[in-house]
């Protein structure tokens, strides 16, 4: 790999564009321009979209009349870096180590969509051009529900007119298996206040007189599932769409234990979920309801004896098909309201809403991705679902009217959204071969 490479990805992973916290719009802001200069530089013309939140990079060949046109997407923001004391070195300062760069970002999704920006780089040079037309989405806000690209697509529909999106911001199943996922969980979100007085309250005066809102709150969060780890939801299941016998065959063929892997992976003394499926099937094919924060009352050192004027829950839902995202929600606030203890209040907010998304991998462009996988590695290609949320994906679809390959870099230990999130040089090499064979397999 040309050391220009490196440096390359060290400079993209420098910038701390964390697109949740509006005091580093500055620094999303640089890191789009270095995009922008990098595509120029390469021979792509590329123009920045300003969005009334983070810009969109926009990038293209010169289009040829009767040539397919590809978009490839992907984003420069990344997640914050907390807890910052559990990363082995700093999260914005990229370090190599036995092969793989750390770095906030560094696969998610900086690491795989540089792979594709370097292998058009070199098929210009060599070609001095494509073999398809070209698009080029990368956008600032995935990590935040990508709430302008959806109006930049409504907006330049008609220039983006394309055949077919490409995305690697997904997984493989296991160091060297080209994965293809042809399916990702939807998710809607929401967060919950339970307020009982309106002040804190000593609790020698006060305790047990007064219903505690942290008490309310815990017993209502327990109430979302059965002791099963069902969802307990009433007809939260009523639209899910049953797997394919191919798919449950297929996946049980893949070359791994998805028990094992989920065990070793996360470190849990043992699994839990929904019973009568297996780790894969509950992660890529079943819905779930998560907590995700929580908080209330005194959290500093030894005791505080008070009893909190309110509690906080934060809940996401993980959609499948065919769910769908404002159903949910309101099934899950009559829930929570017919659950509510006594002598507090519930406030509910609902947050972003992405859908699911599933296509057919069998289709010839879902053949033209396996092809491309197999050149790339030289290896079996593994159908899968994913258990994560894209939401554009979706959108490529109901706007573009369009279909989406989901070819993923990431290794199932990437830590992405996690402390020491690393990428493996041998995957940006593999992403550069990827994106080669993918538009020689979709210009034909």
């Amino acid at each position: 790999m040309r050391p220009s490479y490196l440096e390359d990805f060290y400079s993209f992973l420098r910038f701390p564009s964390i697109s949740t916290d509006d005091q580093y719009a500055e620094r999303l802001a640089e890191c789009a321009h270095w995009l922008v200069k990098k595509l120029t530089t390469i021979g792509l013309e590329t123009q920045l979209i300003p969005t009334p939140g983070h810009p969109v990079v926009w990038a293209h060949n010169q289009h040829r009349p009767g040539w397919r046109t590809v978009l490839i997407y992907g984003h420069y923001d990344v997640q914050p870096p907390d807890p910052l004391e559990l990363w082995d070195s700093p999260p914005f300062e990229p370090v190599l180590k036995d092969g793989y760069v750390f770095a906030r970002g560094a696969t998610d999704n900086k690491g795989q969509i540089l792979s594709h920006i370097l292998g058009i780089q070199e098929m210009m040079e060599q070609d001095r051009e494509l073999p398809v037309n070209l698009h080029l989405v990368i956008e600032g806000e995935e990590e935040i529900g990508s709430a302008n690209l959806g109006n930049f697509l409504n907006q330049n529909r008609d220039a983006l007119k394309c055949d077919v999106a490409v995305v690697s911001d997904t997984g493989m199943i296991a160091r060297g298996v080209p994965t293809l996922s042809y399916g990702l969980r939807g998710v809607t979100a929401l967060e919950i206040k339970v307020t009982g007085p309106k002040m804190d309250l000593h609790s020698g005066i006060y305790g047990g007189a007064v219903a505690n809102p942290a008490t309310a709150l815990a017993q209502l969060l327990a109430s979302l599932h059965d002791r099963e780890g069902r969802v307990a939801i009433a007809g939260f299941y009523d639209r899910v769409k049953p797997l394919e016998d191919w798919e449950r065959q297929a996946w049980r063929k893949l070359p791994f234990d998805g028990d094992k892997l989920v065990l070793k992976e996360t470190g849990v003394p043992e699994l839990f979920g929904e019973a009568g499926y297996n780790s894969l099937e509950r992660v890529w094919a079943r819905p779930t309801a998560e907590i995700n924060g929580m908080g209330s009352g005194y959290q500093g050192k030894g005791t505080k004896t008070v009893i909190a004027s309110h509690a906080m829950a934060k809940l996401t839902f993980r959609l499948v098909p065919d769910q769908e995202g404002g159903e949910i929600l309101k099934l899950a606030r009559t829930h929570l309201r017919k659950h509510l203890p006594k002598g507090v209040t519930l406030e509910i907010t609902d947050g972003h809403s992405g859908p699911w998304y599933l296509t057919d991998p069998h289709s010839p462009i879902g053949e033209a991705a396996q092809r491309a996988l197999r050149k790339a590695f030289n290896a079996d290609v593994a159908l899968i679902r994913e258990g994560g949320s894209i939401p554009i994906v979706s959108q490529f679809r109901s706007i573009l009217g369009i279909e989406t390959l989901l070819m993923g870099l990431a290794l199932p230990d990437c830590r992405a959204h996690s402390p020491n999130e690393n990428f493996p040089l041998e995957n940006l090499e593999g992403g550069i071969r990827l994106n080669k064979a993918i538009l020689q397999e979709l210009a034909r």
